[in-house]
C-alpha cells in the first residue's frame, strides 16, 4: 500500500502527516530540527513498511533535511508555495494556517495530484559545491553594492568630491584614497605632487592624470558642516572602506574558486562554449540548472523555470500576457547576463535582438526573448552533449555567410 506524506518545514520543527492512498490519516507527529529529530523522521517513516517508495511532499527543494531525505533513499516532491496557498481554500472556509494542517494538504495534494509534481533529482556533489560557491558570491556581491551605495550617500552629505575623484566607490584604489583621506580637512594640503605620489604607491592604472583628478576633487561643491559632525562622518567613511576592503579580496578570491569549479565540471565544456559567456556567468547558469537535462520536461519547462517567457492568461474574448514573477530568479538574471552579453559577439544574437526592439519591445524584454531563443540553442547542445558551434547553427552560420 502506498503512503504520501506531507512535511511542513520550519526552522525549529517540522509537522509531519502520512496518508494511505484511500486518504486517511495513518500517522501524524513533530520532530524537531536537530540531528536526532532527523533520524527519527528518517525511522518513523521507514517503519510505515510501504511496498512502495515513500513519497514527501514539502515546500522546498534544497536544503540539508531535503539532503537527508534524499540520502535515505525517500522520493521529495517540492510543491511551490503558491500552489498550496491557492489549495488551501479547497480544505477549509476559513483563512487559518496550522503546520500541522499544511502537512495534511500537502500529503492530500501528493496524493490526489501527484502525477502533476515531478519529483526532485538529486545534484551531483560537484554542481552542489558550485552551487554554494556561486550563490555565495552573489550574496557578497549584493552586499559589496549596498555598501558601496551607503558610503556613496555618506560623501555626497558632507564631501562630494572624494566620491567624484574616480569611478568606482569600491575600486581599490577609491578605498585606499578614502582610508587615507576621509575627510576635506585631511586632503586641505593634497596638490597634484602628492597625488601623484600616492597614485604610485597604489598602482593607479593611469589614465586621467593627477591634475584632472584633482580637479575633480577641487571642483565639487564643498559641504558646510561643523567640526564634530565631520570628524563623525569621517569615522563612518573609514570603517565603510575597511569593510569594503575586505569584502572586494573575499569576492576576489572566491572569484578564483568559482572559476577553477566551473573549469573542473563535467558539464562546463557545454556551458562554456556560448558566445562571451566568461566562466563566472556559465557558472551561475550551471549552477541554478544543474548538470542533468532531465530535471526538467522540456525546454519550455527550463524557459518558465528561469523566467524568460511570459504568462498567458485567456478567456472568452480576452486575451493578456504578464511578466512572469513566480521562477528561479537567480537563473533568470544569470541568463540575461549571458544574453545582454552575446549580442556583442553574436550577430546572430544582435539581430534576434534588434528585431525584438524593432517590435516596439523595451530592453529588458527584448534580453528575456534573446534569452528564450537562447535556451533553445542551450538545451539542443545539452541534451545532446555537444558544446555550442556557430559553424553548426543554421541562422548563426546564415548571418555569417
Amino acid at each position: 500500500m502506498p503512503f504520501y506524506v506531507g512535511l511542513d518545514w520550519a526552522s525549529q520543527d517540522h509537522a509531519i502527516c502520512a496518508l494511505d492512498e484511500t486518504g486517511a490519516v495513518k500517522v501524524r507527529f513533530r520532530v524537531s530540527h536537530t540531528a536526532e529529530g532527523i533520524r527519527e523522521l528518517v525511522r518513523r517513516l521507514r517503519g510505515l513498511r510501504s511496498g512502495e517508495p515513500i513519497r514527501i511532499a514539502l515546500e522546498r527543494s534544497s536544503g540539508l533535511l531535503v539532503d537527508r531525505l534524499l540520502e535515505a533513499g525517500f522520493v521529495v516532491v517540492p510543491i511551490h508555495p503558491n500552489i498550496v496557498k491557492a489549495t488551501r481554500s479547497r480544505y477549509t472556509a476559513s483563512p487559518g494556517k496550522t503546520d500541522p494542517h499544511d502537512a495534511y494538504l500537502l500529503a492530500d495534494l501528493l496524493r490526489t495530484d501527484g502525477h502533476r509534481f515531478r519529483p526532485l533529482l538529486a545534484l551531483s556533489d560537484q554542481t552542489r559545491a558550485l552551487r554554494a560557491l556561486v550563490r555565495s558570491r552573489d550574496d557578497l556581491i549584493a552586499q559589496r553594492v549596498a555598501l558601496a551605495n551607503q558610503l556613496r550617500a555618506l560623501l555626497d552629505s558632507f564631501w562630494p568630491g572624494a566620491a567624484a575623484i574616480f569611478a568606482d566607490i569600491d575600486s581599490p584604489i577609491a578605498l585606499g584614497f578614502l582610508a587615507r583621506y576621509p575627510t576635506p580637512q585631511s586632503a586641505q594640503h593634497l596638490g597634484e605632487k602628492r597625488l601623484a605620489a600616492f597614485l604610485a604607491r597604489n598602482h593607479y592604472c593611469g589614465r586621467r592624470s593627477p591634475k584632472l583628478l584633482l580637479e575633480r576633487l577641487q571642483g565639487a561643491p564643498a559641504g558646510k558642516i561643523g567640526e564634530l559632525e565631520t570628524e563623525a562622518k569621517g569615522e563612518l567613511v573609514l570603517a565603510f572602506a575597511r569593510i569594503l576592503e575586505t569584502l572586494v579580496s573575499q569576492i576576489k578570491h572566491l572569484d578564483a574558486a568559482v572559476e577553477h569549479a566551473v573549469s573542473t565540471h563535467s558539464a562546463a565544456p557545454i556551458f562554456t562554449s556560448l558566445p562571451r559567456v566568461g566562466r563566472i556567468n556559465a557558472a551561475q547558469i550551471l549552477a541554478e540548472t544543474g548538470e542533468d537535462p532531465a530535471r526538467f520536461q522540456s525546454n519550455d519547462h527550463l524557459a518558465a523555470e528561469a523566467g524568460v517567457c511570459p504568462v498567458t492568461f485567456a478567456s472568452g474574448k480576452h486575451r493578456g500576457v504578464a511578466f512572469r514573477y513566480a521562477c528561479n530568479k537567480r537563473l533568470r538574471r544569470a541568463l540575461t547576463t549571458f544574453a545582454d552579453n552575446s549580442r556583442h559577439a553574436s550577430p546572430w544574437a544582435a539581430s534576434v535582438y534588434s528585431a525584438a526592439r524593432t517590435r516596439g519591445i523595451d530592453h529588458p524584454h527584448a534580453i528575456r526573448v534573446l534569452a528564450r531563443a537562447w535556451l533553445r540553442i542551450l538545451w539542443h547542445c545539452w541534451t545532446n552533449h555537444t558544446p555550442y558551434n556557430p559553424a553548426r547553427h543554421t541562422a548563426a552560420a546564415r548571418l555569417a555567410a
